[in-house]
């Protein structure tokens, strides 16, 4: 297959991101692959794997094409697929002029909103640099990188509104452990995404709270409750939230030994400040990122948002944990 790809990995190591480098090129797509880093595209092209995550990964160079050239890379590309930690997205392709995604089709499997701006990656796309929603699909899971790498039987969702568009990347996923999916509702998967790594930070500071299997059960149903709310006020439609976009990817991120955000939030809960939990996991948690923005966003919506809520009174407002789980635990049914 002839079709390129230009590959935006995220600098700070995204684990998705080498996954999906793994599955387009053993599907003979042609990846152009963008680094910050020049050591790691040595690396890379001397051992034929990552230096810092999934590196028992192997890549065939005559599929995967390391570069430290973003400009090159994009402009070569077909598909450019953005995984790239949302807080860094607009640093990230800070090196690209305005029309240099003009009439490429962008997949984000970023998991979060550009901070500050309280948007999400495809509305900043279509502002920043006039790419139609049209021209944009979203990645969801129930899918965690480390299990591609073992290959492991992975579900993906293609979120668009352009449905043929969707099924043409599904087809370039599809293997024989990997099953991929397109759905018409482009806005709801994608804040599904953002909302449940909060929910899984939540579920990971109740575990290092020492809360057992029992509240994790109710925080999950409530949370997906809580989902629905939320996407009912932010984009009225149709939708089934049972769905492995929906419900799986809520469900896979809150119970995962991959889960960052889980991690992350356990380490919260054992009484960690937010930095050194943050410099011990040497990862961004997306969930971190994204519960200010959609706390600041359901300002506006004025959604009952308890678990939301809670989880950033303890990050930002400094909180105890311990003291605002008795709150929120008497709110949950």
């Amino acid at each position: 297959m002839n079709t390129r790809f230009g590959k935006n990995c995220s600098y700070r190591r995204g684990k998705l991101g080498i996954s999906l480098v793994k599955i387009l090129s053993e599907n003979k797509s042609q990846v152009h692959w963008w680094m910050r880093n020049e050591n790691d595209v040595q690396h890379l092209i001397n051992y034929r794997h990552n230096p810092r995550y999934l590196s028992g990964v192997t890549y065939d160079l005559n599929y995967v094409k390391p570069s430290t050239d973003l400009r090159n890379v994009v402009a070569v590309a077909d598909w450019v697929i953005l995984a790239v930690p949302a807080a860094f997205v607009q640093e990230a392709l800070s090196g690209l002029e305005q029309h240099a995604l003009k009439d490429k089709v962008l997949i984000s499997a970023i998991k979060g909103m550009i901070p500050k701006q309280n948007i999400l990656i495809t509305d900043y796309l279509g502002q920043q640099y006039d790419v139609p929603n049209s021209h944009q699909l979203v990645i969801a899971g129930p899918c965690h990188a480390e299990e591609v790498a073992m290959e492991k039987q992975s579900y993906l969702t293609i979120g668009s509104y352009d449905l043929p568009t969707a099924e043409r990347f599904c087809e370039l996923l599809r293997n024989r452990y990997v099953k991929a999916n397109p759905l018409d509702d482009l806005d709801g998967v994608e804040y599904c995404a953002v909302i449940k790594n909060i929910i899984a930070l939540a579920c990971g500071i109740a575990r290092g709270l020492n809360y057992g299997d029992n509240f994790q059960a109710v925080l999950v149903s409530n949370a997906m409750q809580e989902i629905e709310r939320f996407l009912h006020a932010a984009m009225p439609i149709h939708r089934d939230l049972n769905g492995s976009a929906y419900l799986g990817d809520l469900l896979v991120t809150a119970y995962s030994q991959f889960s960052r955000n889980r991690t992350f939030g356990n380490m919260i809960g054992h009484g960690y400040t937010v930095k050194s939990a943050q410099i011990e996991m040497n990862m961004v948690a997306e969930g971190y990122y994204a519960v200010q923005s959609i706390y600041e966003l359901n300002k506006k919506l004025k959604v009952d948002m308890p678990i939301t809520t809670a989880v950033y009174l303890i990050l930002y407002e400094r909180i105890a944990p311990a003291v605002e789980f008795e709150i929120l635990k008497e709110k949950l049914t």
